[in-house]
């Protein structure tokens, strides 16, 4: 699907005037896009917290919400997130709140919407591709090994450092309760 109308604001889309400007990164990017439909941007774990992966271009061409995986083995992530952006270009919409059983073995994920606040501090090179929110993002949120996910009350704790809880609003990140 194409999005050349109005409502994509991406560096595709719009000439900005700084073409000239792109570093590798945003070559890789649109090349990628314009070969696959999306690219995922892997971030390794370091100090400051876990590895995370994330597309850009699934809005850009599909209209669909770009996604995010924090917390496990970057590879992997890029592979989940590569299955899931295959799914998207074959018509099975991502949407939040959304349960799926076809992505990890023996265990579902739940795709939650991200509050527009954290985008500054995980999606850069997103923001950079579209040049300014609104674009949206569902975070894939994984079960730990007896299946229960972040806001069921006995989330195993080791795990809950790996995933940040996107969902909420940044000053929320304790009050994980079923509602939210």
């Amino acid at each position: 699907m194409s999005t050349d109308g109005p409502g994509c604001r991406c560096i595709v889309c719009h000439d900005y005037g700084d073409r000239d400007e792109w570093d590798a990164m945003d070559r890789h990017t649109v090349e990628h896009v314009g070969s696959r439909g999306w690219s995922v941007k892997m971030i390794p774990e370091d100090d400051l917290g876990p590895g995370f992966a994330y597309t850009v271009g699934l809005w850009h061409t599909y209209r669909s919400p770009e996604l995010a995986m924090f917390g496990l083995d970057i590879h992997l992530m890029h592979e989940l997130l590569n299955r899931l952006g295959d799914g998207v270009a074959a018509g099975e919409p991502v949407e939040a709140e959304q349960e799926r059983h076809d992505l990890i073995a023996r265990h579902p994920v739940v795709l939650k919407q991200v509050d527009v606040r954290w985008y500054r501090e995980f999606f850069g090179q997103a923001i950079a591709f579209y040049r300014r929110p609104p674009f949206p993002v569902l975070e894939v949120v994984w079960p730990d090994p007896d299946g229960r996910f972040p806001w069921h009350p006995d989330y195993a704790e080791q795990y809950r450092e790996l995933q940040p809880s996107l969902w909420l609003w940044p000053g929320d990140q304790r009050d994980l309760s079923p509602s939210h």
